[in-house]
């Protein structure tokens, strides 16, 4: 059994929701009842139908983008960092482009983090460098070389257009004529339209999706460290 919404350019009334029926059914779900209708606005009505459907679904031919690295402390993070490079680890952020909705990079770094989850400002072999909205990818690939970072984490939440996807790409490439392949900073883009098995399209090291938590991305940093060969110290 399910539950969807979605608005029809029709009128409250019978005839709307008998429409809205119709749509259900050449969804698959039969039998189904409009469970909630409500006016939005001239000749539109919000609808809420439920009913069963027929479908089966295949786990096993799911394709997504699994974690290959395991979820660590803070204190292991830290650990892995001083261990390792003997020297803080370099984060260079920013939402680049036009994009000016910081809440999701600022979730990631900013010390008071998200729903509990301190952001990488609290890791104290972490240096952030957050730049904020609308950072022109020329400014970011400069800040980077000039803070020497070790990663790049951008932000893209407009996708207008595929605006998310242009601007990685433009991104990625920026950073590829910039800095030899021994030198370059990890790459990782994240927000809520990203594919997340997209990264080798999109020619960045990771991406992350909706619902990525500071300390998933804190691991993810420290696994590339633990597992590098090559890279600066």
């Amino acid at each position: 059994m399910i539950q969807m919404s979605f608005t029809l350019p029709l009128p409250a009334g019978r005839r709307g929701e008998g429409a809205a029926l119709q749509l259900a059914a050449k969804m698959g779900v039969d039998p189904a009842m409009v469970v909630h209708a409500r006016p939005i606005g001239d000749g539109h009505t919000f609808y809420v139908v439920y009913g069963r459907v027929n479908h089966l679904v295949e786990p096993g031919k799911v394709d997504v983008a699994e974690r290959e690295y395991p979820l660590l402390s803070a204190k292991d993070v830290n650990a892995a960092v001083r261990g390792r490079l003997r020297r803080k680890y370099v984060v260079v952020g920013a939402c680049i482009g036009t994009d000016a909705h910081t809440v999701g990079i600022d979730a990631i770094l900013n010390v008071k983090g998200i729903a509990g989850e301190k952001g990488l400002e609290y890791y104290r072999e972490l240096r952030v460098v957050n730049l904020g909205a609308q950072v022109p990818v020329a400014d970011l690939v400069e800040v980077a070389a000039a803070e020497r970072a070790d990663a790049v984490l951008v932000s893209q939440v407009v996708t207008q257009r595929d605006a998310h996807l242009r601007n990685v790409r433009a991104m990625s490439a920026a950073f590829r004529e910039a800095f030899p392949p021994a030198r370059r900073p990890l790459l990782v883009a994240g927000g809520p339209r990203f594919d997340e098995t997209m990264a080798g399209d999109l020619g960045v090291d990771r991406i992350f999706g909706r619902g990525t938590t500071p300390g998933e991305v804190a691991s993810y940093l420290a696994h590339t460290i633990i597992t590098a060969t090559g890279r600066r110290s």
